[in-house]
């Protein structure tokens, strides 16, 4: 395996990134950072070792999903 291999997302993760971030408007908080588009989620992720690539993308994908967990959003209304 090459090193540029090594640095890669794979495509299902690659295709995730591109649905998570098309037509965002909120940013996604992950690794201590803010993301709003695809090109700079995807350049972070390829920049770290594999490992921490990992977790880095599982918490994209969590705060995508939760925006009250990435900080953004509003509490739901009790009534």
């Amino acid at each position: 395996m090459s090193e540029q291999d090594d640095q890669s997302l794979s495509r299902p993760q690659r295709r995730l990134l591109r649905r998570i971030y098309n037509g965002r408007t909120v940013p996604i908080m992950a690794d201590g950072k803010s993301f709003l588009t695809f090109k700079a989620a995807s350049q972070h992720l390829q920049s770290l070792a594999p490992e921490a690539r990992d977790i880095v993308f599982a918490e994209m994908k969590n705060n995508a999903k939760d925006p009250l967990e990435s900080g953004h959003g509003s509490a739901p209304e009790e009534g």
